[in-house]
C-alpha cells in the first residue's frame, strides 16, 4: 500500500487502519491462570514503525494527531522505500536483504488512544541519554576491535546464529526488520518468554530473589507479580551482547546494566509492555519505553538460521585470500 492510498484509507475509513491501537480500559479485569496469576500467555507481535528514538520531524512531541500522522508519520511502505533508497551515484549494495524479506510492521504504535512518535517515553525528548563521551568512546572502541574478518568470533552474534539480530529477544524487547513475534508461557515457578528470531528463550524465575553470577546472552531474569502485572528484573549480560539495535537505532548495555520490564494485560488481545534501563556506566539517567504487544493467531515456526547460510565462510575465505594476495 503506497502512501497516497494510506491517506485515502485514513480519511475514508478512519485511523484504525493505519495505527495499532492500545486503549487502557479502566474496567478491564485480566483473566487468571489456574494458580491465580494474571494470565499473560499467548503469541504476540511487537512490530511497529514507531522508532526507538524520536525523529526531529515530531518537534519533541511524544504524541501526534491523526492528521499529523497522515502528513509526516512513518508507515510500513514508506519506511521500506526509505530504507532501500540511495543516491543515484551510490555503489550498488551486494549484501543484505531485499524488501521481500522485511516485515517491520505497517502501523505506528498507539497507547491509550494516542499515536506515539517514539518507543522512548523518558527522557521526555525521546532520545537516548548517553553519558558525556560514552557514545563516542564505545563506538570508537568497537571500530578498533579485532577486525571484521579475523575469525568467526569477531563477527556479530546474529550473523553467527547465537542470538537474534537487534534486541528482539531483549531485554528490552524491541522491534526489528522481521520476526517480531514472541510467545509467553507461565507456570507457578517460571515464565518463559521466547522470541521468534533464533528462538531465544528467557526463563524468568519466580521463586528466586538473587541473580546468578553467570553471564547469559539475554541476561539473568527474576520476576514477581505486582497485582495484574508481571515485573521482570534482568542483569548479568554477556559482554559480547552489548551492542543492540531496533530498526534504525543502536544502543549499548554494559554487563551490569539492569533492565526492569512490566507486562500487563490491558485487553483480551493486548499486553502493555513497559521497560526501564538503568546503566550508569553508559547513560546519564535511566531511560524508559512502552510498546503494545498485540496477540496474533500465527504460530512460531522453526528459526533455521544457518540453513543455506554461506555468508560467514564466504566472508572469512575472502579475507584469507586478500591476505594471501597482499603477502605475495
Amino acid at each position: 500500500m503506497k502512501f497516497s492510498k494510506i491517506l485515502t484509507t485514513l480519511f475514508g475509513g478512519g485511523l484504525i487502519f493505519l495505527v495499532g491501537s492500545v486503549s487502557v480500559a479502566q474496567d478491564y479485569i485480566a483473566p487468571r491462570t489456574s494458580f491465580g496469576a494474571p494470565d499473560l500467555q499467548g503469541t504476540y507481535s511487537i512490530a511497529t514503525v514507531t522508532m526507538l528514538e524520536r525523529g526531529e520531524q515530531f518537534n519533541g512531541n511524544l504524541t501526534i494527531t491523526a492528521e499529523e500522522a497522515a502528513r509526516i508519520g512513518q508507515t510500513g511502505d514508506s519506511y521500506l522505500e526509505d530504507l532501500t533508497s540511495r543516491a543515484s551515484d551510490a555503489e550498488p549494495d551486494v549484501g543484505g536483504y531485499n524488501t521481500f524479506w522485511m516485515d517491520p510492521g505497517e502501523r505506528m504504535a498507539v497507547i491509550d488512544g494516542e499515536i506515539r512518535t517514539s518507543i522512548l517515553v523518558e527522557p521526555s525528548n525521546g532520545r537516548l541519554p548517553w553519558a558525556e563521551g560514552a557514545q563516542r568512546a564505545i563506538f570508537a572502541g568497537r571500530a578498533s576491535g579485532p577486525g571484521p574478518f579475523d575469525g568467526p568470533e569477531a563477527r556479530p552474534l546474529g550473523e553467527r546464529c547465537l542470538v537474534g539480530f537487534g534486541s528482539s529477544g531483549g531485554p528490552p524487547m524491541l522491534p526489528v526488520l522481521y520476526n517480531n513475534h514472541s510467545q509467553i508461557v507461565q507456570t507457578e515457578d517460571y515464565v518463559m518468554i521466547m522470541a521468534e528470531m533464533n528462538h531465544d528463550a528467557r526463563i524468568v524465575r519466580l521463586r528466586d530473589d538473587q541473580h546468578s553470577d553467570i553471564p547469559k546472552w539475554l541476561g539473568d531474569s527474576i520476576g514477581y507479580y505486582e497485582g495484574d502485572t508481571l515485573v521482570v528484573e534482568t542483569t548479568n549480560y554477556h559482554s559480547q551482547q552489548s551492542f543492540r539495535g531496533s530498526l534504525r537505532h543502536f544502543f549499548y548495555l554494559s554487563a551490569d546494566a539492569k533492565v526492569t520490564e512490566r507486562f500487563t494485560r490491558i485487553a483480551e488481545n493486548t499486553l502493555l509492555y513497559q521497560f526501564a534501563v538503568d546503566d550508569p556506566k553508559v547513560y546519564a539517567t535511566t531511560w524508559k519505553g512502552e510498546l503494545p504487544m498485540n496477540a496474533v493467531e500465527d504460530k512460531i515456526y522453526e528459526y533455521a538460521c544457518h540453513e543455506g547460510n554461506y555468508a560467514l565462510p564466504g566472508i572469512l575465505a575472502g579475507a584469507r585470500l586478500e591476505e594471501k594476495e597482499a603477502n605475495n
